[in-house]
């Protein structure tokens, strides 16, 4: 397939154009920076756009099978430690999602040649802050910022499936990879033998292997009867204090230190809430549509990630 990525020069988007690469694809990356986007093997094209219109792309569209839109600000922010939230900083998160999503469909509407499929970029945050019941992909929205992005988000592209394309949402959880995003801010505490939960440790964390999560992708793009909503998420997430006390098994470190949630909060303002709340998130439908996990449980995943 001829494949176009948004945000493929990011951290997820170049681990999943090397797995597309290996497998025989044509793969197109679209960057607001073309000139900078560096180390990618010599058969990926990068593509320039800035973000918001099809402007100097748009005949990409034409010659696309797939289009997979990763496209938009970081959560957490450029820096090792997350960012807070400032009213500018929430309008970025918003905006970089709304105008990519936009980019996107104007770029199908004048495709005379629709993409026959498009992946859609989300997050489990779509469902705000839970307990520990199991949220499925029928579970209903909810109501703080990250739900309000991921909806509006979702939205951005729904246009697409009156075209005629197939269209996936990919209600990630937390990839974990220690090339980067929030996994190496999680283990840092343990190295230093200060490592412990955040809050009550009840919360859940819906996890994923990056291997899972890459492969997961290639299937959903592959794989023409799968469409609608997929939660990208292990089919074991486990509340933080589990998650503390496998971080410190397989580190060989103490957990017990717990950080509570008023320093959390202090220190991060509203960013805090990606470590204290959670969602007891389950991939019902990627399990219904066939795909097998490679990392099912969690300490095996994080032997992977941290034995080597």
């Amino acid at each position: 397939m001829n494949i176009l990525i948004t945000g493929g020069s990011g951290l997820l988007g170049r681990r999943l154009t090397r797995h597309l690469l290996a497998s025989g694809h044509q793969i197109t990356i679209l960057s607001r920076k073309p000139e900078a986007v560096t180390g990618l093997p010599a058969a990926v094209t990068v593509a320039g756009w800035d973000g918001r219109t099809a402007a100097g792309w748009q005949p990409l569209a034409d010659a696309a099978d797939a289009i997979v839109n990763l496209a938009g600000a970081s959560i957490k922010g450029e820096g090792f430690l997350p960012s807070r939230w400032s009213p500018k900083r929430k309008a970025l998160i918003l905006n970089s999602r709304i105008q990519a999503g936009q980019a996107v469909m104007e770029a199908l509407r004048a495709a005379p040649k629709k993409a026959r499929t498009l992946l859609q970029a989300s997050a489990v945050g779509y469902y705000g802050p839970r307990g520990p019941e199991p949220i499925t992909e029928e579970t209903g929205p909810g109501a703080d910022f990250l739900a309000s992005v991921c909806q509006q988000w979702e939205a951005s592209t729904q246009e697409a499936e009156a075209l005629g394309v197939r269209r996936v949402v990919l209600r990630t959880g937390l990839p974990l990879t220690m090339q980067g995003g929030a996994m190496p801010l999680l283990v840092l505490p343990f190295r230093l033998f200060a490592g412990g939960w955040f809050g009550d440790g009840r919360q859940y964390y819906p996890w994923i292997h990056i291997e899972d999560y890459i492969a997961a992708l290639a299937f959903l793009l592959e794989n023409d009867k799968a469409r609608g909503v997929f939660n990208v998420s292990a089919p074991q997430p486990v509340p933080n204090r589990q998650f503390a006390a496998a971080l410190g098994r397989v580190l060989r470190r103490p957990s017990w230190l717990p950080t509570p949630r008023f320093a959390m909060q202090l220190a991060l303002g509203e960013v805090s809430t990606v470590v204290l709340d959670g969602q007891n998130a389950v991939p019902a439908a990627l399990q219904q549509a066939g795909f097998t996990f490679k990392y099912p449980d969690l300490e095996p995943a994080l032997r992977n990630l941290l034995d080597k």
